[in-house]
């Protein structure tokens, strides 16, 4: 049993030295894991943050309300349902924006959270704005949603 014990000594002591090699790393990302851990970027350190990261879902709530070390996504193309509506939708999408109105364009509007209130003006900037977000016939989707969103800002 002692032989064992200090086998087991032993290890934890060489993973503790070891993990100090890979210090300056900051493979854990964000969440509580992140702060409660900050500036220990030793091995040991780092996969108890992702750990502690993982088993409490405060990564997931972080990312969301970016808080805990996350930056929240931005942009509408980081928003996979609007990334997806564009893509299936570009040329019916193209066809709403340039008349102002339409199935499509309301759509987006839900999408992207747009208020009832102002989507009048937000189909008519779209509207105005037309040649600056299809700005070619083999426009990708993903250019049609950045050239949405600087119209927009």
């Amino acid at each position: 049993m002692k032989k064992f014990l200090v086998i087991a000594l032993a290890a934890v002591v060489a993973i503790s030295v070891g993990t100090e090699l890979f210090a300056g790393q900051n493979n854990y990302g964000c969440g509580l894991g992140s702060i409660i851990f900050k500036g220990k970027d030793g091995l040991l350190s780092q996969t108890c943050a992702v750990t502690f990261n993982g088993t409490c879902a405060n990564q997931t709530f972080g990312i969301t309300t970016g808080t805990s070390n996350c930056e929240q996504f931005k942009g509408i193309v980081s928003n996979e349902k609007i990334n997806k509506f564009v893509a299936d939708n570009m040329d019916n999408l193209a066809k709403d924006i340039a008349k102002g109105n339409g199935e499509y364009l309301n759509t987006l509007a839900v999408l992207m959270e747009v208020k009832e209130p102002v989507r009048g003006q937000f189909y008519g900037k779209l509207q105005n704005n037309f040649g600056k977000i299809y700005t070619s016939e083999k426009i990708t989707h993903v250019d049609v949603l950045n050239n949405i969103e600087k119209v927009m800002n």
